[in-house]
């Protein structure tokens, strides 16, 4: 129980202008429909000002009469009485001037006090009325609690629900301005504490004829009925600013609907303008989390007549009992706290909407007893007065009585004649016919799903961003690198010719002589028949064909034909003097012991090289893709072998996965990962007896790998040995049991530290795993690649995206055939990946999990099987809303099916959410991609920049390079280009950008050289390029 106690003084500018000289007034307060008090007479000073010095307070609890909810969505309504001085035989009369409320909305959110000057609203027919509004003044208010209302936990974890019903519009013709008054009401429920719902009650709607539009902004108001002052009734700070319908979340916001949106709501309409708020505890908050299937708001016209009584049967006739669906869904988005649109309003029947909100009854039937009791609720602005609460005990009695004839009369509604209940249906059903549609707006004080936080990449340069590299050795061009070249190959034909010799007549030693001139003439002939015989003497003038053509294009600059025959000749004889100068000076350096310059070192690590067979991969480039596997295995280091083989078996070669996982296994006989895998293969040559003996020394060697265990039991089944599997499956299950009850007995100050990272105020996910962590014999031995993700180790699968975890307050436990799974799709291992899930769908009782489904899904992926992967996909979502490994499986599938409007919006889910998704890389290249498609050139480089801070590669270079070239952003467009031509020198379609640089910049030079690259890489290099922008794409 905690005391809310609001104090205050009066202050304003003259006040008592138009009163009696001297003015007394006092404060009258209430909340909640209790009086809480009035201050003493107070003179009013000749400023204007009275102090009052009036202290009130009420108990908040719960349990008690002053709710949580009551603090969230009511407000102290204070109310300033002039009293009138009379002579001593008659009585003091009071004359009410304003009115003031005062939102206790603050204490809800962490403050324990807060101070606020609450403008005074005039009564009607008072004297405060005729004042300008700045001269009406206000009331200075204090409000304090000794303690929080709210935990630090509740703070935390709970949210503030207010939801504003705008208006009803397309109203049905027999919505009538005359006749008997008509109370039009709207509920929704919403989750409260444990599984009850709450109920928020929308009354008193006003039946407007046709007419202007409502205006923009408007303020929301209160939901109260005691109000005196009609601009009191205007919560503070809170408007009802519309908006384009297209950016509307609700219905009939497509560009046909706007001009019927625009007629209808110039027409007849029912206008609340209502806001109603609901503090949601954190067991409520995650309901509305897990529930997937919509709200429903219902909507009813009560005949104002029959509800005064509402003493008979005969006056309980409720007509016009509508239902509107509205979809929650968006707001478990990353970041989304609110929704606004129209929401169509349909026919209530009951097999209907337990169908879509699984709600058994109609939200108004608890709310009978409340919708009885409105005699107090049919009020009017400025005729009800708050002051006839003054003497509770009598109404309260009259109420109780009220209730219980209510109650009476309530077993009794079941009893409505066949004649009413047609009449409902078919009033009902003009809903239907006329269009009808609400318009309100749902809005959270904190998101249910956290948006990720991201820096502004764009704002730096992006020179930063690219790692330093060493020099280039210096490299001769242009007229000096032609002879350089020509004298190469001298020298090459000169050793060439040597050893023609040597064959031909030895090696002449130095202490045999020197040989006379005759002999020397003769083997000069011999070696020429030689040469000529055998064709090399025209291979060796082809072979520096070439060379002297260089000479003539960059030392002299002959590029086009000579205009005369003696222009011609005088150059040959030039060209055959320089020729011949340049060939001494290169065979006189033959033999020399000439050092060779050393190789330039290597760009790319294991890690980059990894990286790009896995896009080659994705990119359906197995080509590539085996020939970066194949540089990447070189150091002979098993995870390499391991590598190359998961990717054979990707492609079907089951015998040579088996010798690269048997290679691995040589390197490290104790390597249980190559054990299983050797088994794996084994199995699928139908080498049973050598998968049996793998597998049993992946079991001895590591007896706590639930893995090896579990793929033991799969394998025994096979070979219908049905007791060797089941003690397997218990092995592994026993582990799996152990390694639960060891993560719970984790500290808890442990839990708390790594929940700072993922608790939210409407969303908790547990930190999952990396792939690593569940795979057996993790030693350490395997690498960790930073290109995939932050959280565990990089797989070497074609599959876009590894089972993830489950999000909610408490993650369901494991089972050993998902670890098992989780594993197999790593490698491949398609054929072991279906047993599991067999047995996975058979052992669980509540239903496949969302891991199951999106491991199902990958299969299908792989095979191509469209349809079946959406299938999944659309169980998974069901199951796990907010798992982001599902949102990009899903936008993998629409970038497959060339539906880059949904892609992208799932691609932009998938990166808002805190928690990565497994497969990155490929969501930041495929997203950039559709930026780049759609001409949002500062996105696309904003993406491809996240991309390249996490995984830099050729592509993403190639990307941020293309968007700052289309900004018009060269200097940057060179650097990345130039990072992307350091990671791979192959791709043409970096070397075309080059050349449109350079070209841009006058470099005329560098762009024909730039130009000949493109042209030499083309016909491989846009093979791959168009195969790569079908799938990951940088165009």
């Amino acid at each position: 129980v905690n005391r809310v106690s609001p104090a205050g003084r009066l202050f304003g500018n003259c006040l008592s202008q138009h009163f009696f000289n001297v003015s007394v007034t006092l404060v009258h307060a209430e909340f909640n429909g209790v009086i809480l008090g009035d201050s003493s007479k107070t003179d009013v000073l000749p400023d204007g000002t009275a102090n009052y010095n009036f202290t009130t307070s009420f108990e908040c609890s719960p349990d008690g009469p002053n709710s949580l909810d009551d603090i969230v969505q009511k407000p102290v309504l204070l109310t300033v009485i002039e009293v009138l001085q009379r002579d001593q035989k008659q009585k003091e009369k009071t004359v009410p001037l304003g009115q003031a409320v005062v939102d206790l909305l603050p204490l809800l959110q962490g403050q324990c006090s807060f101070k606020v000057s609450a403008p005074l609203y005039a009564v009607p027919t008072s004297p405060l009325e005729s004042l300008h509004p700045e001269a009406k003044g206000g009331l200075e208010v204090t409000v304090c609690t000794k303690e929080p209302l709210l935990s630090a936990a509740q703070l935390s974890n709970g949210n503030l629900l207010s939801v504003t019903l705008e208006a009803a519009y397309s109203l049905p013709e027999a919505f009538a301005a005359t006749g008997p008054l008509q109370n039009y009401m709207a509920c929704l429920q919403v989750p409260a504490a444990g599984e009850k719902e709450f109920s928020l009650l929308f009354k008193n709607g006003i039946l407007k004829l046709a007419g202007e539009k409502e205006p923009l902004p408007r303020p929301k108001k209160w939901p109260l009925a005691n109000i005196m002052a009609p601009g009191a009734l205007n919560i503070p700070n809170s408007f009802i600013v519309g908006g384009p319908y297209e950016d509307e979340d609700g219905e009939l916001n497509k560009r046909e609907d706007k001009e019927f949106r625009i007629q209808a709501e110039s027409t007849k309409r029912i206008v609340w303008d209502m806001e109603r708020r609901c503090y949601l505890d954190p067991a409520a908050v995650h309901r509305v989390v897990g529930r997937s299937h919509p709200r429903i708001i219902t909507v009813r016209s009560v005949s104002q007549s029959l509800a005064l009584r509402f003493q008979g049967d005969e006056d309980k006739q409720i007509f016009f009992h509508g239902v509107a669906y509205v979809n929650m869904v968006p707001l478990l988005c990353p970041g989304v706290k609110q929704i606004r649109g129209a929401f169509r309003v349909f026919t209530y029947q009951d097999s209907e909407v337990f169908e879509k909100t699984k709600s058994q009854h109609s939200v108004l039937r608890d709310l009978r007893t409340q919708l009885s009791l409105s005699k107090e609720g049919s009020w009017t602005p400025g005729i009800s007065t708050p002051l006839s609460r003054a003497v509770p005990s009598k109404t309260r009695k009259e109420d109780k009585e009220k209730i219980t004839k209510d109650k009476d009369s309530n077993r009794r509604v079941r009893a409505l004649d066949s004649t009413t209940l047609r009449e409902q249906c078919l009033s009902s059903q003009q809903y239907v016919e006329a269009g009808t549609f609400l318009v309100m707006e749902i809005k959270l004080d904190k998101a249910l799903v956290p948006k990720r936080l991201r820096e502004e990449l764009t704002r730096r340069c992006v020179k930063q961003m690219i790692p330093p590299r060493p020099p280039l050795p210096p490299r001769t061009a242009g007229a000096k690198k032609a002879v350089e070249d020509y004298h190469n190959h001298i020298t090459s034909i000169a050793v060439a010719i040597l050893s023609e010799y040597h064959e031909l007549f030895g090696k002449q030693l130095p202490d045999q002589g020197a040989i006379d001139h005759q002999t020397l003439e003769e083997q000069k002939r011999q070696l020429n028949f030689e040469l000529n015989s055998s064709g090399k003497y025209f291979a060796f003038k082809e072979q520096l064909k070439y060379a002297v053509v260089k000479i003539v294009r960059e030392k002299y600059l002959k590029t086009t034909a000579f205009e005369t025959q003696e222009q011609f000749q005088s150059f040959l004889s030039e060209l055959y003097v320089y020729l011949m100068d340049e060939m001494h000076i290169a065979l006189n350096q033959v033999g020399r012991n000439l050092t060779a310059s050393p190789a330039p070192l290597s760009r790319t690590t294991e890690e980059q090289l990894w990286l790009f067979a896995r896009e080659a991969e994705v990119n359906k480039d197995y080509k590539l893709a085996s020939l970066y596997h194949q540089q990447v295995k070189e150091p002979l280091f098993f995870p390499y072998w391991l590598d190359y083989g998961a990717f054979c078996l990707l492609l079907e070669e089951t015998t040579k996965a088996q010798e690269c996982f048997q290679q691995a296994l040589s390197l490290d006989p104790h390597h249980i990962q190559s054990l299983l895998l050797c088994g794996i293969v084994a199995v699928m040559l139908e080498h049973y007896e050598e998968a049996e003996i793998f597998f049993e020394d992946a079991c001895c060697l590591e007896p706590s790998s639930i893995v090896a265990w579990t793929l033991s039991g799969l394998f025994y089944e096979l070979q219908n040995n049905n007791i060797q599997a089941e003690m397997a499956f218990r092995e592994a299950k026993k582990l799996l049991q152990a390694q639960i009850a060891q993560e719970r007995s984790i500290p808890e100050a442990a839990e708390g530290e790594e929940g700072k990272k993922h608790i939210s105020a409407g969303c908790v996910r547990s930190p999952s795993p990396g792939p690593g962590e569940c795979l057996p014999g993790n030693t350490g031995k395997t690498r960790r690649c930073p290109s995939i993700s932050k959280e565990g180790a990089r797989s070497s699968t074609h599959f876009l995206a590894a089972p993830s975890p489950v999000s909610g307050l408490s993650r369901p436990p494991c089972t050993i055939f998902m670890k098992a799974v989780e594993f197999l799709m790593k490698v491949n291992a398609i054929q072991f990946v279906h047993r599991a899930l067999a047995h996975e769908l058979l052992s669980l009782q509540g239903g496949p999990s969302c891991a199951y489904y999106l491991a199902l899904a990958q299969t299908y992926l792989l095979k191509e099987d469209l349809s079946k992967c959406e299938e999944c996909l659309c169980e998974a979502i069901r199951i796990d809303y907010m798992n982001p490994n599902v949102w990009a499986q899903k936008g993998h599938l629409c970038y497959l099916k060339r539906d880059f409007g949904e892609a992208k919006e799932c691609y932009e889910r998938t990166i808002n959410f805190v928690e990565d998704a497994a497969d990155m890389h490929f969501v930041y290249l495929r997203l950039g991609s559709i930026y780049l498609e759609e001409k949002e050139y500062g996105r696309a480089k904003q993406t491809y920049l996240l991309a390249c801070k996490n995984s830099a590669s050729c592509l993403t270079w190639l990307g941020v390079g293309i968007a700052c070239y289309r900004l018009e952003e060269m200097v940057e467009a060179e650097d990345a280009l130039s990072e992307a031509n350091a990671l791979s020198n192959t791709n043409a379609e970096v070397w075309g950008y080059l050349a449109l640089i350079c070209l841009q910049g006058g470099r005329q030079l560098e762009a024909e050289q730039c130009y000949k690259y493109t042209v030499k890489v083309c016909v491989s290099a846009l093979l791959w390029g168009r195969q790569g922008r079908q799938h990951v794409g940088c165009r």
